[in-house]
């Protein structure tokens, strides 16, 4: 599942430093995350960064976009291809 960053978001730029796929985006007021990049950092870490990062816990699961680990890993593999 893609993560989604909630309205608590306090736009302080630590996520998208953190995020491997480059995912996130700045945005007013609060940032966003592209599903087709997100993998939860599946392929890179144990836990997806940006949450462990976060000041006020804003990135939640994105209940619009379920995926399981086996299609993360898909999209891990699809975005790394050829690197």
């Amino acid at each position: 599942m893609s993560l989604l960053i909630n309205e608590e978001c306090i736009a302080c730029d630590a996520c998208r430093e953190e995020c491997p796929n480059g995912a996130i985006e700045g945005s007013d007021p609060i940032y966003m995350i592209d599903p087709d990049l997100c993998t939860e950092c599946v392929g890179y870490y144990d836990e997806p960064s940006c949450v462990a990062v976060c000041p006020v816990d804003a990135i939640i699961p994105d209940p619009d976009n379920v995926e399981s680990i086996e299609e993360l890993k898909y999209k891990f593999e699809q975005i790394n291809q050829g690197e």
